[in-house]
Protein backbone atom coordinates (compact mmCIF):
# COMPACT_ATOMS: atom_id res chain seq x y z
CA UNK A 1 0.00 0.00 0.00
CA UNK A 2 1.50 3.63 -0.64
CA UNK A 3 1.58 6.29 1.38
CA UNK A 4 -1.66 8.06 -0.72
CA UNK A 5 -3.81 5.06 0.12
CA UNK A 6 -2.62 4.63 3.72
CA UNK A 7 -3.59 8.81 4.05
CA UNK A 8 -7.12 7.81 2.98
CA UNK A 9 -7.48 4.90 4.98
CA UNK A 10 -6.57 7.08 7.96
CA UNK A 11 -8.76 9.81 7.39
CA UNK A 12 -11.60 7.20 6.75
CA UNK A 13 -10.90 5.53 10.20
CA UNK A 14 -11.07 8.90 11.49
CA UNK A 15 -14.22 9.64 10.22
CA UNK A 16 -15.85 7.10 11.51
CA UNK A 17 -14.64 7.54 14.89
CA UNK A 18 -15.90 11.05 14.84
CA UNK A 19 -19.43 9.74 13.82
CA UNK A 20 -19.08 7.26 16.86
CA UNK A 21 -17.91 9.77 19.25
CA UNK A 22 -19.06 13.37 18.02
CA UNK A 23 -18.79 15.24 21.28
CA UNK A 24 -14.86 14.13 22.32
CA UNK A 25 -13.51 14.32 18.47
CA UNK A 26 -15.34 17.91 18.34
CA UNK A 27 -13.68 18.66 21.75
CA UNK A 28 -10.02 17.09 20.15
CA UNK A 29 -10.57 19.16 17.35
CA UNK A 30 -11.06 22.10 19.36
CA UNK A 31 -8.04 21.38 20.94
CA UNK A 32 -5.85 21.22 17.70
CA UNK A 33 -7.21 24.43 16.40
CA UNK A 34 -6.46 26.44 19.29
CA UNK A 35 -3.52 24.77 20.03
CA UNK A 36 -2.30 24.95 15.99
CA UNK A 37 -3.56 28.49 15.61
CA UNK A 38 -2.72 29.97 18.83
CA UNK A 39 0.67 31.06 20.83
CA UNK A 40 4.21 32.31 18.93
CA UNK A 41 5.15 29.55 16.89
CA UNK A 42 3.72 29.54 13.36
CA UNK A 43 1.82 26.48 11.94
CA UNK A 44 4.78 24.98 9.80
CA UNK A 45 7.16 24.97 13.43
CA UNK A 46 4.15 23.09 15.26
CA UNK A 47 3.55 20.52 12.55
CA UNK A 48 7.23 20.02 12.09
CA UNK A 49 7.35 19.21 16.13
CA UNK A 50 4.59 17.32 16.09
CA UNK A 51 6.37 14.95 13.35
CA UNK A 52 9.05 15.06 15.91
CA UNK A 53 6.95 13.72 18.14
CA UNK A 54 5.06 11.18 15.99
CA UNK A 55 8.20 9.59 14.80
CA UNK A 56 9.30 8.94 18.37
CA UNK A 57 6.44 7.40 19.75
CA UNK A 58 6.00 5.57 16.37
CA UNK A 59 3.00 6.71 15.17
CA UNK A 60 2.42 5.71 11.43
CA UNK A 61 -1.12 6.99 10.84
CA UNK A 62 0.31 10.16 13.02
CA UNK A 63 3.50 10.84 10.84
CA UNK A 64 1.38 10.54 7.44
CA UNK A 65 -1.08 13.34 8.92
CA UNK A 66 1.48 15.79 9.79
CA UNK A 67 3.38 15.34 6.61
CA UNK A 68 0.70 15.75 4.67
CA UNK A 69 -0.20 19.03 6.33
CA UNK A 70 3.60 20.09 5.82
CA UNK A 71 3.30 19.41 1.92
CA UNK A 72 0.59 21.58 1.50
CA UNK A 73 2.72 24.30 3.47
CA UNK A 74 5.86 24.16 1.52
CA UNK A 75 8.16 22.28 3.86
CA UNK A 76 11.60 21.09 1.99
CA UNK A 77 13.07 17.88 1.83
CA UNK A 78 15.89 19.61 4.04
CA UNK A 79 13.24 20.74 6.68
CA UNK A 80 11.94 17.01 6.83
CA UNK A 81 15.28 15.81 7.39
CA UNK A 82 16.83 17.67 9.76
CA UNK A 83 13.53 16.86 11.97
CA UNK A 84 14.35 13.55 10.98
CA UNK A 85 17.73 13.93 12.53
CA UNK A 86 16.53 15.42 15.59
CA UNK A 87 14.06 12.43 16.19
CA UNK A 88 16.56 9.60 15.71
CA UNK A 89 18.71 11.46 18.16
CA UNK A 90 16.19 11.75 21.06
CA UNK A 91 14.36 8.44 20.30
CA UNK A 92 17.17 6.17 18.98
CA UNK A 93 17.21 3.30 16.85
CA UNK A 94 13.22 2.85 16.79
CA UNK A 95 12.68 6.52 15.76
CA UNK A 96 15.71 5.39 13.15
CA UNK A 97 13.06 3.48 11.67
CA UNK A 98 10.20 5.97 11.73
CA UNK A 99 12.85 8.50 10.05
CA UNK A 100 12.77 6.26 7.26
CA UNK A 101 8.94 5.76 6.97
CA UNK A 102 8.67 9.44 7.53
CA UNK A 103 10.90 10.10 4.26
CA UNK A 104 9.45 7.84 1.97
CA UNK A 105 5.84 9.36 3.13
CA UNK A 106 7.11 12.80 2.38
CA UNK A 107 9.04 11.79 -1.14
CA UNK A 108 5.56 10.33 -2.08
CA UNK A 109 3.25 13.06 -0.76
CA UNK A 110 5.39 15.79 -2.06
CA UNK A 111 6.04 14.20 -6.03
Amino acid sequence: MNWNDRLADTRKGLRNLNGAIPEAASAFGGLGKAVKEGGTLDFKTKELIALGISICIRCEPCLSLHIAALVRVGVTREEISDVLAMSIQMGGGPAMMYAAKALECYDELAA
